[in-house]
């Protein structure tokens, strides 16, 4: 076993390539054959056509493509909201709800988490920062917000939150919960505007996760809730070639091109990609795109298979699917070398990047960071297997139900399972400062945190509050209140067949702390460490 692993405590805990569609489609002349082949059918959306048109003029794509297009293409992405309308994805009335909507304990027992982690790397008394990356609604930062200012020592050594989030409605929503009506003033890496709960706490809004300022000095705590999920993932399938000779093509964006070097005869990987529908297959009220197999070898299928022991085990099974996010990847390397600094040989990671992937984040020499005290820490919070990899997981959402995500582009959510595993590994590589605790399924942690005594505080409290009134109120509204609380915090546990206790999974990345001679490692609260606030 390689040694970094010994930073990886996966196990030890559970027994406790962008398509440029403007360019695709500015020439009517050039998808004059297009039009003909979609005549008479009217696509589910604006970006369905384009798409449509796109992929017949320069080929299927990668499933990667097709989710990048779908969640944050300017031209009607379901994150970018380029479609007018008034549908908001979040809550009861949304595609879908997530955990801090659901109830307020989930938030603040994230802040507890990065209070007892902060008291644990010894109370730093400056550089501290926040960030959360995809903070739809902003609710879940407000909550741990409120209650980190029940820390006041925390509070002051706190400099900033920065928002990673690129969709300027949902910024809008951020600014208006976090801030108030604090002024949004446009900055040279995005938006700021002041908190609400303190007139000296920035809050930053940045598009793009490498506009944050990476300083060795800095504390960071990152949250990622929900996040990885939503990044684009490729898929591939392992074949047996043919018994003729082996085909000496790969297949690349602008056509097919000969392969260098001679192609074995073994089991192969093949990407899954995506197009249309024939024509003669499309039909109103049905998915018009589908996942077909690349005749021949792609540049992702070549290269990202290749690049764990993990994918290549499952190669010779004929069949085997597999799901890799070079994106996820990416990110995580980030908030490794954040928390403990770069490699030595940083440039290996540049090296190890996969050709042409718009991963949205790139090792560079550049980008090394030095850093010989690392602190902070990442926590990443969402479903996926805890040590197997994601297989055949790509999944639509609208309305609260499953659809095929090949319905209604860009007013779909699509998603697929995470592979904590893979983040774990590329942690530990990209950093030799950092160590991996979990994952951990969401029900243990939440319990380890004190959901069930917090929910039982906010029942005490609401009673007492509903005494002390003079009015003689009602006792409905109270009685519904109760429920809520505890309804809500039961439903985060529940760990059935598809409860979100069960399938949602909790990952954190943390400074290196070697063992000491005589001692126990620690862990953190949550994974089997104590709470000591």
């Amino acid at each position: 076993m390689h040694k970094t692993l010994s930073r990886l405590y996966t196990q030890c805990y559970q027994n406790v390539g962008k398509v440029n569609l403007a360019r695709c489609i500015a020439s009517g002349a050039r998808l004059s054959s297009t039009e003909s082949r979609d005549e008479g059918h009217k696509w589910s959306t604006p970006l369905a056509k384009q798409l449509a048109q796109a992929i017949t003029t320069t080929g299927p794509i990668p499933v990667a493509s097709y989710m990048r297009q779908c969640l944050t293409s300017d031209l009607g992405g379901y994150y970018s909201s380029a479609i007018p309308t008034s549908h908001d994805q979040f809550g009861v009335k949304g595609d879908f709800v997530t955990s801090p909507q659901i109830s307020q304990i989930f938030g603040e027992l994230i802040g507890i988490w990065v209070v007892a982690e902060w008291i644990a790397q010894g109370k730093k008394k400056e550089g501290v920062y926040l960030m959360e990356m995809g903070p739809g609604r902003g609710t879940l930062m407000d909550d741990m917000l409120r209650t980190i200012y029940n820390f006041p020592a925390l509070a002051k050594a706190l400099e900033a939150v920065y928002m990673v989030e690129s969709s300027p409605n949902l910024r809008q929503a951020q600014h208006k919960l976090l801030c108030g009506r604090n002024e949004l003033k446009e900055i040279d890496i995005g938006w700021e505007s002041m908190s609400k709960y303190s007139p000296g706490l920035k809050i930053i809004w940045a598009e793009d996760m490498r506009l944050v300022p990476r300083e060795a000095e800095k504390t960071p705590f990152i949250i990622a809730h929900e996040f990885f999920d939503a990044l684009p993932i490729h898929v591939f399938q392992s074949l047996t070639p043919p018994p003729q000779k082996a085909e000496s093509t790969i297949q690349t964006p602008t056509g097919p091109v000969k392969a260098h070097g001679r192609i074995p005869k073994r089991q192969q990987w093949r990407e899954l990609v995506v197009s249309p529908k024939p024509p003669h297959r499309l039909k109103q009220g049905e998915p018009e795109f589908e996942l077909t197999m690349s005749k021949t070898a792609t540049p992702y299928s070549m290269y990202l298979p290749e690049t764990s022991s993990r994918y290549k085990a499952l190669r010779d099974i004929d069949g085997a699917t597999i799901e890799i996010s070079p994106d996820s990847q990416a990110f995580v390397r980030d908030f490794a070398i954040r928390i403990g600094g770069s490699t030595p040989a940083q440039a290996v990671a540049q090296i190890k990047s996969p050709p042409s992937s718009h991963t949205g984040q790139s090792a560079s020499k550049e980008e090394s960071l030095l850093k010989a005290h690392p602190s902070g820490a990442a926590l990443i919070i969402d479903y996926g297997p805890a040590a197997t990899v994601p297989a055949n997981s790509l999944r639509g959402i609208k309305q609260h139900k499953l659809v095929s995500p090949f319905e209604s582009p860009g007013t779909t959510d699509i998603s697929a399972d995470v592979d904590f595993l893979a983040l774990a590994e590329c942690a530990i590589d990209a950093s030799l400062g950092v160590e991996v605790h979990g994952p951990v399924d969401q029900a243990r942690f939440l319990r380890a945190m004190g959901i069930e005594e917090r929910a039982a505080q906010l029942v005490k409290l609401a009673v007492d509050q509903e005494r002390s009134r003079s009015s003689g109120q009602d006792k409905k509204d109270l009685t519904e209140l109760v429920k809520t609380i505890e309804s809500g915090w039961r439903r985060l546990v529940d760990t059935g067949p598809q409860g979100m206790g069960r399938l949602y999974q909790i990952m954190a990345i943390l400074p290196y702390h070697p063992p000491q001679d005589g001692s126990p490692r620690r862990r953190p609260v949550g994974f089997g460490g104590d709470v000591n606030i």
